[in-house]
């Protein structure tokens, strides 16, 4: 039986490429482009590429899990939906590497504790700092929640724009993908799943400037 919220391996294969070699890859690209890196401008962009991607794909050194092991069982009995919406969204989709920009919106109906409203949002950050499509990504921070708080249930909505359709291919800007996953109360109780949905559009429908 799978671990619960088991993070997946950081590298793809048997060992991580050193620095050098990544910085390599980028001079390859950057010539099949059809530029030159040894020119001024280009030639510190391979160390640069290589520190930015270390920003951009942190999640793969960090396991989501371990930030909900904390939490607060002394919560006075309060027993109602805790909500954090609006999370902003910087991820990479798997298919073209291109920018997923949105924001995601997370709640959880606590059964004996809760967990701090940072946490909920670093969870958001650890996954979508990885390689993603948006229903998985959904998905995943979903079922953390679930298997790690054990709640009556999780409601989780993406809202996001994908540059890889925006900006290339298809080039219809201006469209946001919308993914849900809805867990327990929230997948069986209808008037739960409502009561999530309209607070967190109660300021306006899906979408808007991301």
């Amino acid at each position: 039986m799978k671990a619960p919220g088991k993070s997946r391996s950081r590298a793809v294969g048997p060992t991580k490429p050193s620095r050098q070699e990544a910085e390599d890859a980028v001079r390859i690209l950057l010539r099949w482009a059809g530029d030159d890196p040894s020119r001024e401008g280009l030639l510190a962009t391979p160390d640069r590429v290589v520190r930015s991607y270390e920003e951009i794909f942190h999640g793969y050194a960090e396991d989501p899990v371990k930030l909900l092991q904390g939490g607060f069982e002394e919560i006075g009995g309060y027993d109602e939906m805790v909500t954090l919406r609006d999370i902003r969204l910087e991820s990479h989709c798997e298919h073209h590497m291109m920018p997923i920009i949105g924001k995601v919106h997370v709640a959880y109906l606590p059964e004996k504790r809760v967990v701090g409203i940072s946490k909920l949002a670093r969870v958001v950050e650890v996954y979508s700092k990885r390689l993603q499509i948006q229903e998985k990504l959904t998905a995943e921070i979903a079922n953390a929640l679930n298997d790690v708080l054990h709640p009556r249930g999780v409601g989780v909505v993406v809202e996001a724009v994908h540059h890889c359709m925006t900006t290339r291919g298809v080039h219809k800007p201006g469209v946001a993908m919308v993914t849900s996953q809805m867990l327990g109360a929230f997948r069986d109780d209808a008037r739960t799943r409502k009561e999530f949905l309209s607070m967190i559009y109660s300021r306006g429908q899906p979408g808007g400037d991301y």
